[in-house]
Order: structure tokens, then C-alpha cells, then sequence
């Protein structure tokens, strides 16, 4: 099985190589931007507890920070958006892993700003067996201090690829979470946690599962 960063560099060498120059640019230069900007000081922290929260799922239901933490610990991973590839890679990895997460006992959770009929299309989109949950507006994420206003410079580039985030997301910011993974215990205390201002680069599913060998 080829490493997720495998699949995300493979990914990224594409996206170099086929988006117009001018767009590619564009991309470069907002990692580059967010990469000096974001203060990770500024998110949550191992040792904090998570604040409570209520989210739709995919089918619009609501599911509450309590009643995953009642099952023992979670996994919670912030995406971008059903249009971000990367992000389905990194889902779609989640998934590969999944049964050996369930076997530990943590449950595993996807939330992103998206509505819940785009979270559908996620889910079934990546064969997803684990709750995708819409945080519309990005409000959780912003608790978290993990939000990326993106500069609306990256409109061309979001035109470019057809992406109306707008009719995804239900509200006219282009802001999104920074690509984070978190493994909270069944007391919602935070003890590990991987944030990476570059969306190219993600957490594996395997060091995630050594984290849980640790708890």
C-alpha cells in the first residue's frame, strides 16, 4: 500500500504540471503566505479540552462532542472541501485504516465547512464508513484557532478548477480550515494534535495509529 505522502507528492507534482502557470503561481505563493503567517501557538494545544460542540452529519443529523466521547476516544480531522484532492486522499486513507481505529476503540470524525448534501457526496464519493460533519460558517474551527481566511486572490484559482465554494458552503467566505488531526480522549482532553499550513502535506494514518498505542 503506497503512503498517503507518497500519494499527496504524486498529487501535488500533477497539479505543478497541469494547472495554467498563473494559477499554479497563485497556489504557491498563498502557501507561502500562510506558511508565515499562521502561529500555531495560536490553536488549540495538547492538554486543552476540546469545546463541546453539535454538527450535522452527512444525512443531516445532528452528532454532539458528547456522544462520541461517550464511545472512548475520536479522532477528529478537519478537511478543506469535497474539491480539494488532497483532502480525499487523505480521507480515503483514513478509511483504508479504519477497522484497525474501531479495533482500539476510537472512533474517527471528518469535519469540514461544507453543507451536509456536499458532506453526501464526500461520503459516498470515498466510500467513507466513518461520520462526515458539516461546520458551516467554520465555527468550531475557529475555536480551535484553525481557520484560513484564504486572500481573494485564490478566487482565479477556485474559478479555474469550477469550485463555487459559496454553493458548498452556504455562505460567501472563502475561508477554510487548516488541514488538522486531532486524537482527543474520552474526556475530550486534547493529546496529540498535527496542524500543517501547507494543504499539500497531511498526517499519516499510521502515525495516528501510534498515537492511540500510546494513550
Amino acid at each position: 500500500m503506497a503512503t498517503l505522502a507518497s500519494q499527496l507528492a504524486a498529487t501535488a507534482v500533477g497539479v505543478s504540471q497541469n494547472a495554467p502557470a498563473p494559477v499554479y503561481a497563485s497556489i504557491k505563493k498563498s502557501i507561502t503566505e500562510i506558511k508565515a503567517t499562521f502561529d500555531k501557538s495560536s490553536a488549540i494545544q495538547t492538554g486543552a479540552t476540546i469545546p463541546s460542540f453539535k454538527l450535522p452529519n452527512a444525512l443531516g443529523q445532528d452528532v454532539t462532542s458528547e456522544s462520541l466521547l461517550a464511545k472512548g476516544p475520536v479522532l477528529i480531522t478537519f478537511y478543506r472541501g469535497d474539491w480539494c484532492p488532497f483532502c480525499n486522499l487523505a480521507l480515503r486513507s483514513l478509511q483504508l485504516h479504519l477497522d484497525e481505529f474501531k479495533a482500539k476503540g476510537v472512533t474517527i470524525v471528518a469535519i469540514s465547512p461544507e453543507l451536509p448534501n456536499t458532506s453526501l457526496s464526500t461520503t459516498e464519493k470515498n466510500e467513507l464508513k466513518f461520520e462526515v460533519l458539516s461546520d458551516v460558517g467554520n465555527k468550531f474551527a475557529r475555536q480551535l484557532g484553525i481557520v484560513w481566511d484564504q486572500p481573494k486572490y485564490l478566487q482565479g484559482v477556485l474559478d479555474a478548477f469550477s469550485v463555487d465554494l459559496k454553493a458548498r458552503n452556504g455562505d460567501d467566505s472563502m475561508a477554510v480550515p487548516i488541514p488538522t488531526t486531532l486524537l482527543v480522549d474520552s474526556k475530550g482532553v486534547v493529546r496529540n494534535i498535527h496542524t500543517d499550513p501547507d494543504y499539500m502535506q497531511r498526517l499519516e494514518p499510521t502515525t495516528a495509529l501510534e498515537w492511540v498505542d500510546a494513550l
